[in-house]
């Protein structure tokens, strides 16, 4: 004993050392060495029971515990009998003795570690564990504890970690199902016991006049006049001891219906007693008089009751989430809802103390987020089967569901509601297309509450109505690319825009007078523009005017992007059917984006031009991206105006095109220059009117860009505008014969435009004047930079259009393309202007390379192959950062889309390819930790296998006809295993996502190929990949993949099961280290083959070392998880 009480003292005395403040890191490790040694001894669980047992120390307690835990969850299968049997004797005991005493995290930590027992031995060899428990919670004086304990199991038993294989998860899954009854009935009838022994006093006093509330709905809801009145009780006061056991049993029974199936074991009795204390979250009067008492104890309590609240509507949650209801439940589930919207219909009702939001602001805020997940799920899972019930009244809920929605007291509780809103008009959506001869029966039935939704949504994203909440709205913090109030608009504008869908006519004449009557006050302001020393002035100073005006535009800016949202409405089937509709707001959207350039309210002065000139700019810009929506109604115009020869088209298009040129302007703000140019490429490469190129405006945009004296717009602009242009020229007009889309006309003036473009840029050939050579490198990379950025983009986007524009596209490109192959050499060692030039020819090469013809293109080829030497990749990979990784990351992406190329035309170039991949840049890369150019490379090899595996196996007639008979014969054999070795060593690195890439590749391979089944992989590689996947999962270094790890071992070992039995898997536990001579051959004993099943693995695990049981174990689990993927598979 003195042995212990000295071992005691030292470990309290190193225990304070470690985690006092001085104490250095070097000391720290020193310690740690010290008691991992300690744990790792035989018998040293023996002094952590005497520890446990002697000292108040919560670091030696803690210390003790996680000694235990390891031992259990690591060893006990080496643990001899007699000791596994003092451990689970002594444990619980200690627990009783001293459970009030513990620190709760003790407490807790000690239940945890006799559940891990039970995990282990139960009920083999702990027969009585969860007897135990059962008799804890019955006992009063340790119901507490009994629950704790009840929680743990359920955690880790119900839901265990990897280390145990499936086969004991099922079997103590089945366990604890067969406890259910027993256990759901003890948590009733704890909860109703704490519930009527304090409803008996609580229920004395005579009743006040809010106690019994039963608002209009209540006999809708409840049908059965008991159950109101039940609900209608008031809320027992309970005393600390019996929250905190309710608390708990809550706990429990939220945990349970996570795994537990929904059955008659949930009783009718249970469900009431669940919605008993979910009022405790409801009940104003209790959280107020706790707060009026004023102590602290009447606080805490009051809070305590509220937490009730939450977690029985987590437990009520937890049911709603599932959605394979039994038909015998469904009852069940009509109560909860009926008692659940009892709850939202108190939480809802106005009275003279309270308006709904200030009931609402006064309730738990995790309680009202319990509250809305719960409405979440009912209209997600279980609407449309409740939707029949006619019992339950739909669109009485939908009133409540608006009041709860419109009076919440926060944003993100505004947003948690739109969204459920979404979700019931996705429903009432996919409904109505499903049974489309009930649309006008299911439409009625929520025509009112659908309008009353809309303009209530409406109402608030204007200032008109709302502007103290949308004031409150970050417009400046962006998060996840959005601000808040772009968020707010945004989750808005969806709600409407699903109204739409469904009400069109009524949601139409909603939104357009609102949006008319912000319009009229913006169309009146050139009224009040005046002429100043300095230019116009908008004559509007007093403060009341100016705030007037700046929400009015807020809400303009609003509503043009509302209209824009439902632009999708008036195209397709609905475009005649809407047609007028259309036409009134897409001339209205004309009108204003003319007003709004023609008299340049975007350079007005104001008299706040800190907040009315943005305003001005963004009604501006909204308008046009507004019109931009309307493209494809506008496609579908030109179609029809083409046949009918309209003239009001031709007027439409024109004056847009006066509104959008005086916006191309390097004096117009950035914002405005943006959306007109969007506008612009919408008109050329959506609508594609015959007529565009010749209207006067866009002339002008026309003789402006290729303009050398004009200044040039922001690149993104610039960009914009050239592609615009080339699309006018390039892109087919539809509806019209190829005779009569004028392409010599387009071709010569496309032509002109790209020898425009390009113009300083061809000066730089190297074969040019000496003295444009003398030209400063800056200067030249600039000029590279702004003509590739445009030329890559016009190439981009005619990609995946017709023969003929992409042929007049690269005669007028084909000089400014054997430019840049000609200045790429001098360049080579500049990284910036080599990745802009690969990212250009990588585009070529996806878009245009039939059109480059052969020759050409295997001049480039071998330009880069010629360039990237192993020299030059080294310099770019090790010594240039990330734009030296980048520029041989797009080389390689060329090259894999030659060795993707069908035919023969790109053969000759393969045996290069796979030299240059496996010979320069592998070398490079393969030791590098940095993942960059790996995944690129990785890709190039797969699609070199995928695409030419010919080049590597030659197919004979014999072999097709009898497939397994005559093997394929082998060429290129080197560069086949040279490929495979390095994806082998691939899995011999940390990173994950090229695990995963590489692991998908060679699945493929044998998908598409049988790469497994190949003599060569067969038997020089084969066991050489299961080895290494296997080692990865007995390390646990890449557990994210386990699935995909374990189908890949299978899919290796089922080529060959016998060698991998009689041959592969002795020799893998021969070199498997800390594992005794015993153990391996206990483990190879065990190991059962299942072909047609699963991956093999052993029925029953054995004694193994403290190293080795984490490894091994997941490997089990790991490769028994994978069996039903494997039947798949096969």
């Amino acid at each position: 004993m003195a042995s212990e009480e000295t071992s005691l003292r030292a470990l309290e005395s190193l225990m304070t050392e470690f985690f006092h403040d001085c104490t250095t890191n070097e000391r720290k490790r020193e310690i740690e060495e010290l008691l991992n040694n300690f744990a790792q001894q035989v018998g040293a669980w023996r002094f952590c029971l005497y520890f446990l047992s002697s000292t108040r120390n919560d670091y030696v307690m803690m210390y003790s515990l996680t000694v235990f835990e390891n031992l259990i969850n690591k060893m006990w299968l080496g643990v001899p009998s007699q000791d596994k049997m003092e451990i689970r004797s002594c444990l619980p005991k200690l627990l009783l003795a001293h459970h009030k005493t513990l620190p709760y995290f003790v407490r807790n930590k000690l239940c945890k570690v006799i559940v891990d027992i039970g995990r282990q031995d139960w009920p083999m060899f702990y027969h009585d564990f969860f007897t135990n428990i059962l008799q804890l919670i019955q006992s009063p004086v340790t119901t507490p504890l009994g629950l704790i304990m009840l929680k743990t199991t359920s955690e880790e038993l119900a839901c265990p970690r990897e280390d145990l294989s499936v086969a004991r998860k099922e079997e103590l899954r089945k366990l604890l199902l067969d406890q259910v009854q027993t256990v759901l009935g003890l948590l009733t009838g704890i909860l109703e016991s704490v519930w009527d022994k304090h409803s008996v006093t609580a229920a004395t006093p005579p009743p006040s006049p809010t106690s019994g509330e039963s608002g209009d709905l209540l006999s809708n809801l409840l049908q059965s006049p008991s159950s109101a009145k039940l609900l209608n009780q008031p809320i027992p006061i309970l005393d600390v001891e019996s929250e905190y056991i309710c608390s708990l049993a809550l706990e429990c029974l939220a945990h349970l219906f996570s795994w537990i199936p929904l059955s008659a074991s949930i009783t009718p009795s249970l469900l009431t007693t669940i919605f008993h204390f979910a009022r405790f979250g409801c009940d104003i009067r209790a959280r107020k008089m706790a707060s009026v008492n004023g102590s602290s104890q009447n606080s805490v309590l009051g809070q305590e009751r509220g937490r009730l609240g939450v977690l029985a509507m987590s437990c009520i949650n937890e049911l709603m989430s599932k959605n394979c209801v039994p038909m015998e439940f469904e009852e069940y589930l009509l109560r909860m809802f009926q008692q659940t919207f009892y709850l939202l219909q108190k939480i809802t009702k106005d009275n003279n103390a309270h308006t709904v939001k200030s009931r609402l602001e006064e309730l738990d805020e995790s309680y009202i987020e319990k509250f809305t997940d719960f409405l979440r799920l009912f209209v997600s899972v279980h609407l449309r089967r409740i939707e029949s019930y006619s019992q339950f009244p739909v669109v009485e809920f939908l009133t409540l569901l608006f009041k709860y929605t419109f009076h919440q007291p926060t944003h993100e509780g505004y947003f948690s509601c739109l969204d459920i809103w979404t979700l019931f008009l996705d429903y009432l959506t996919s409904k109505i297309k499903s049974r489309l001869g009930d649309k006008e029966a299911v439409l009625n039935r929520y025509e009112d509450a659908l309008v009353l939704l809309l303009s209530e949504v409406l109402n608030r994203i204007q200032f008109r109505y709302n502007q103290a909440q949308l004031e409150e709205l970050d417009d400046e913090t962006l998060d996840d690319d959005q601000t808040e109030w772009q968020r707010y608009l945004r989750q808005s504008l969806e709600v409407v825009a699903k109204v739409m869908e469904l009400l069109p006519t009524h949601a139409f004449s909603t939104l357009f007078p609102v949006l008319q009557d912000n319009l009229d006050v913006y169309l009146g302001l050139q009224q009040f523009i005046v002429t100043s020393g300095s230019g116009h002035r908008l004559n509007v100073t007093a403060e009341n005017d100016c705030r007037r005006l700046h929400c009015s535009l807020r809400d303009l800016s609003s509503l043009l992007q509302a209209v824009g949202r439902l632009a999708e409405y008036f195209t397709g089937d609905m475009f005649a059917a809407r047609f007028s509709d259309a036409l009134t707001v897409v001339e209205r959207l004309v009108k204003v984006t003319l007003y709004g350039s023609q008299i340049k309210l975007y350079n007005i002065e104001t008299a706040v031009p800190s907040v009315l000139k943005p305003d001005l700019i963004d009604v501006h810009a909204q308008s046009l991206a507004a019109l931009q929506a309307y493209s494809h109604w506008l496609a579908q115009y030109c179609s029809e105006a083409h046949r009918q020869n309209t003239q009001q088209f031709v007027t439409l298009i024109s004056t847009t095109m006066d509104a959008v040129t005086p916006l191309i302007s390097t004096k117009v703000q950035d914002k405005l220059l943006l959306s007109a140019c969007h506008l612009l490429v919408s008109l050329a490469t959506t609508v594609r009117p015959i007529f565009l190129i010749s209207i006067p405006s866009v002339q002008k945009v026309f003789n402006r860009i290729t303009d050398a004296s004009a200044q040039r717009l922001v690149d993104k602009a610039q960009v914009l505008v050239c592609r615009a242009l080339s699309n006018i020229l390039l892109l087919p007009c539809p509806n019209l014969s190829e005779s009569e889309q004028q392409w010599p006309m387009r071709s010569m003036n496309h032509a002109n435009l790209i020898f425009a473009l390009s113009r300083d840029y061809r000066n730089l050939k190297p074969s040019a004047a000496a003295s444009q050579r003398k030209m400063p490198l800056d200067d030249t990379k600039v000029i590279i930079h702004q003509t590739l950025s445009v030329l890559e983009d016009i190439v981009e986007s005619i990609s995946g259009e017709s023969t003929k524009s992409r042929q007049i596209c690269y005669q007028s490109l084909q000089e400014s393309v054997q430019v840049s192959l000609a200045l790429f050499p001098a360049f080579i060692h500049q990284s910036d202007v080599t990745d802009e030039m690969l990212s250009f020819f990588l585009t070529l090469f996806r878009g245009l390379r039939v059109q480059m013809g052969v020759p050409f293109t295997e001049q480039i080829i071998q330009t880069f192959l010629n360039m990237f030497t192993r020299e030059q990749l080294a310099e770019s990979i090790l010594h240039e950062g990330s734009t030296g990784c980048r520029v041989v990351e797009k080389f390689l992406k060329i090259l894999q889309v030659v060795v993707q190329e069908p035919g023969q035309v790109f053969k000759p170039f393969l045996p290069s390819i796979i030299s240059l991949s496996m010979e320069q840049v592998y070398p490079i890369i393969a030791e590098r930790p940095s993942p960059d150019v790996k995944a690129e490379l990785f890709e190039l090899l797969f699609r070199t296998l995928h695409h030419n595996w010919r080049y590597f196996f030659k197919s004979t007639v014999l072999a097709s006809v009898q497939r397994g008979v005559a093997e394929e014969q082998m060429e290129n054999e080197p560069q086949f295993s040279a490929i495979m070795q390095a994806f082998g060593q691939s899995f011999l690195q940390p990173d994950i996502h090229l695990f995963k890439q590489n692991l998908f590749y060679l699945e493929t391979l044998n998908t598409k190929q049988k790469l497994y089944h190949k003599k060569i992989f067969r038997t020089t590689m084969l066991f050489q990949f299961v080895n290494v996947l296997l080692q990865v999962l007995v390390h646990k270094s890449h557990d994210l993949l386990q699935e995909e790890i374990g189908i890949a071992i299978y899919n290796m070992a089922s080529v060959d099961f016998d060698g991998f039995f009689a041959a592969f898997l002795p020799e893998f536990l021969t070199g498997c280290d800390g594992v005794d001579a015993n153990q391996k051959n206990v483990l190879g004993r065990n190991f059962k083959m299942d072909r047609a099943a699963a991956v093999p693995m052993p029925s029953r695990t054995c004694p193994r070392s403290p190293r080795m049981c984490t490894g091994w174990s997941t490997t089990c689990a790991t490769t028994d998880s994978a069996t039903t993927a494997c039947r798949r598979a096969l």
